[in-house]
């Protein structure tokens, strides 16, 4: 067979325009491609729920790539491996309730098994602003990375979506869209971002399931960003509660959502 090389230009083309007006309008819409972004798209996804994952950066999977300081092992507890489970990921028993996993095995079984459900991943987009509605977000603004590191002023894209999962980790960015551009009180004491604390594992990992939850209509945070919105520790290099926290956030959604959309 002769390649020729425009064939090749228009499939990506059509390929990805298609995909691009198919995740216009979705069930569930992520922000941010970390290990609770990423399982929150496979539980909902293997539910029958339209839902894309919108990452800024090329490669999607946050700092589970890393491991600790780069050495690309991770770490969970019991209750994490049953996540890892799901995903058929090989884990090491350690022993006294720790399981050790290949980093990077460990991310490219998370991201086969949402995509191979269902999950559209959208990477190199970033999500600048979100859209308000009688009082609830009902999608996300959406921009290509390259465009907002070059500083151009050009204007975005929108995404509907039934509910979005504020998986942005550590920076909270579509938190602090609510708080600082829309003015809005979310459900924390103070109805701000009461902001991460410092490290304290013991105390971290439970406290990102328990935090995972609806913080604004139509917002439900879960990852790192659960713990930076109400004020608990981080955790370090331990990834249970964060895989926990994606699959709480995809039952809490399907439960307030019901059937998915036709």
């Amino acid at each position: 067979m002769k390649l020729d090389e425009i064939r090749v230009t228009r499939l990506i083309i059509d390929a990805y325009m298609k995909k691009l007006s198919e995740v216009a309008d979705l069930d569930v819409a992520i922000a941010g491609g970390g290990p609770a972004g990423i399982s929150a798209a496979y539980y909902l996804a293997s539910a029958g729920y339209s839902v894309a994952l919108f990452e800024r950066k090329l490669s999607v999977g946050g700092g589970m790539w890393g491991g600790g300081m780069m050495f690309n092992e991770i770490v969970v507890q019991d209750a994490g491996k049953t996540v890892l489970d799901d995903m058929a990921v090989h884990c090491t028993d350690a022993g006294e309730g720790y399981w050790t996993a290949d980093a990077v095995h460990a991310v490219a079984a998370l991201l086969y098994k949402a995509t191979s459900a269902g999950a559209r991943f959208m990477n190199c987009i970033s999500v600048e602003d979100v859209m308000l509605q009688d009082g609830r977000v009902t999608g996300l603004v959406i921009q290509y990375s390259p465009i907002e590191m070059a500083g151009l002023h050009i204007d975005p894209l929108t995404i509907r979506a039934r509910a979005v999962v504020e998986a942005t980790g550590h920076p909270v960015e579509v938190a602090h869209v609510l708080v600082n551009k829309s003015q809005v009180r979310l459900a924390t004491p103070s109805g701000g971002i009461e902001g991460e604390r410092s490290m304290d594992a013991d105390r971290a990992e439970p406290a990102i399931v328990e935090n995972t939850r609806e913080i604004f209509p139509g917002v439900y945070a879960a990852g790192m960003a659960c713990n930076a919105v109400y004020g608990a520790p981080r955790m370090g290099p331990i990834f249970g509660g964060m895989l926990l926290s994606g699959k709480k956030v995809a039952e809490l959604i399907a439960a307030d959502l019901g059937k998915p959309k036709p």
